[in-house]
């Protein structure tokens, strides 16, 4: 399985959150200029990649193939570390195709990747339709399809766009594309059963981030199903491949977060703050365990939160309403951000948990109103998740 596809597929539940470093295109004006610290070894396979990629596109700024791998390493690395620079990054890989109507399809796949990173969905998905029209075996595209379609809460689009990818993906992949889908309209066990049984038929030509994507995959739809055990082992599994990937850490400190175990978020977590989505675990970890750089961190979370507001970035929405909530204790403002973020077409499982959390701290005759869109997508998808159905019937209880 590429390497590609993998990482397309591990944004089927992730909302890009990063740090507040804009994701535009940038340009040096001397070639001396220091734009990143890689975050690999110098003289490592993936250095001399890299160098050898920006090489070929100094030299052929016009040279599609190339600068779409360069895109698609910036990309990954984004995905790694959190940070949105590598993002801006790809975009300016991508500068020449960028306004371009009918782009090459390995171009229109990796400028889907960054519209879908600023939300311009409609924007991805019409590059990705594109692509796999001209090129119905391009796996990579018909992985972003399904990530979004599952971001917008659009199911019957994102198992059409599995059903696309599986005759060109592992056995392993096409299961997992399906089921994830299953386990958010009404069939969580079977979906997790499949998986389950696709991880322990998976050959040594599997790769460690297909793993990693599908035992994510599991451990999410086992918390949900209210089957902590086996999802703190499958997310144990994904850990011990030791592949860098921030929704992996975030999706696990929020399964010990709401098991009450804020001492091993802080250990989890250790020195990984640059990613928003890490800092803000860290930060409710903290205030959790009284640690004294709780304040320190906060204050630094919110820098960022405004930063992000004062260039019109939303992207930040649903941290920032589960920030307001716990730590400002603003429920006011809470809510308004997760309707807000509902208004980007984010629709995932935590998506409507910030929404439900809010409305319910908000003790308002409005609550039960403001949490509709939540109630309806739990009974019209026939979600399964223990900790959504129970704010739910207390949000039916309100007044």
């Amino acid at each position: 399985m590429p390497p590609p596809v993998v990482r397309s597929l591990l944004l089927l539940s992730l909302c890009w959150l990063m740090p507040s470093a804009h994701a535009a295109p940038f340009t040096p004006t001397d070639d001396r200029q220091v734009l990143e610290r890689v975050p690999v070894r110098a003289g490592s396979a993936r250095a001399r990649e890299l160098l050898a990629l920006r090489e070929a596109v100094r030299r052929e700024p016009r040279n599609a193939d190339a600068a779409a791998r360069l895109a698609q390493r910036w990309v990954e690395d984004a995905l790694a570390e959190g940070d949105p620079r590598y993002v801006g990054y790809a975009q300016a890989a991508l500068a020449p195709w960028w306004t371009d109507a009918a782009p090459p399809p390995v171009v229109r796949v990796q400028r889907a990747v960054v519209h879908e990173y600023e939300h311009r969905f409609d924007d991805a998905l019409a590059d990705l339709s594109a692509a796999t029209a001209a090129e119905p075996e391009n796996a990579s595209a018909w992985a972003w399809q399904a990530a979004i379609h599952m971001v917008r809460a659009d199911y019957a689009a994102a198992r059409k766009a599995c059903e696309g990818l599986a005759p060109l993906a592992t056995l392993l992949t096409a299961t997992a594309c399906e089921a994830y889908v299953d386990s958010l309209t009404g069939r969580a066990a079977q979906a997790a059963s499949e998986i389950g049984d696709a991880l322990a038929l998976a050959d040594k030509e599997t790769s460690a981030e297909e793993r990693v994507w599908a035992l994510t995959r599991l451990a999410e739809i086992e918390e949900r199903r209210g089957e902590f055990a086996a999802a703190e082992a499958a997310f144990k599994q994904a850990l011990s491949l030791n592949i860098a990937d921030v929704y992996l850490l975030s999706a696990y400190a929020d399964f010990l977060l709401d098991r009450g175990r804020a001492a091993d978020v802080l250990t989890l977590l250790k020195d990984r703050g640059r990613a928003d989505v890490l800092l803000l675990r860290l930060v409710l970890a903290g205030k959790s365990a009284n640690d004294s750089r709780a304040v320190k961190w906060a204050d630094e979370l919110s820098a960022r939160f405004d930063a992000a507001r004062a260039r019109g970035d939303r992207t930040h929405e649903k941290e920032e309403s589960r920030f307001a909530l716990a730590l400002r204790g603003d429920a006011a403002r809470a809510l308004a951000l997760a309707r807000a973020n509902l208004e980007q077409q984010q629709r995932e499982p935590a998506d409507m948990r910030v929404l439900l959390e809010a409305a319910l701290a908000t003790r308002s005759p409005e609550a039960r109103q403001a949490a509709a869109p939540a109630l309806q997508w739990l009974e019209t998808n026939k979600i399964e998740s223990v900790v959504l159905r129970a704010l739910a019937e207390r949000v039916k209880a309100l007044p």
